[in-house]
């Protein structure tokens, strides 16, 4: 489904509907840490090509998501707006834009900051992740498709790896 229509229906039934009589996503868990419902927040992926994305993506030409958007991402986790702001979540990027990730709704969602492993930990997690690509030592394709089924595991993974 287009993302302005998406965006728009979402809207729409949220002021038509009481918040507990609509379908919502819920995020799933490993260990302690907060990931997407894959059904919502599947991850979208717009670049594919390693030499586009090293040594450095020009993320800041593509880091575009409306406010409109924000909104709905956070009312599809049944966020409210005054809610999810940035003191408690991040719309985050489940595929980074430096990993080639979409500024698309299915690429978003309202990473928590708390508990701990959060938001900032998977931060440093794409950092490294975009440094692996870069160097050869994991293709493209493999970390998009790890960072957006569990970026958790991988940020263990990493944190073995120091």
């Amino acid at each position: 489904m287009n993302y302005k229509l998406r965006i728009t229906a979402l809207l729409l039934f949220a002021f038509c509907f009481l918040p507990s009589a609509w379908s919502q996503a819920t995020y799933r868990k490993h260990g302690p840490a907060v990931l997407p419902d894959a059904k919502y927040s599947p991850g979208q992926v717009a670049i594919r090509n390693r030499a586009k994305l090293c040594p450095h993506a020009d993320t800041a030409a593509r880091r575009d998501v409306p406010e409109s958007e924000k909104k709905a991402v956070c009312l599809e986790y049944g966020i409210s707006a005054a809610n999810c702001t940035g003191k408690n979540y991040e719309i985050d990027h489940i595929v980074s834009l430096e990993l080639g990730g979409s500024n698309d709704i299915s690429n978003l969602f309202p990473q928590p900051f708390s508990p701990v492993p959060g938001a900032h930990e998977k931060d440093t997690l794409e950092n490294w992740l975009h440094g692996q690509v870069c160097s050869g030592r994991i293709s493209v394709a493999a970390a998009q498709r790890g960072i957006a089924a569990d970026w958790y595991k991988l940020y263990l993974q990493m944190e073995g790896t120091k």
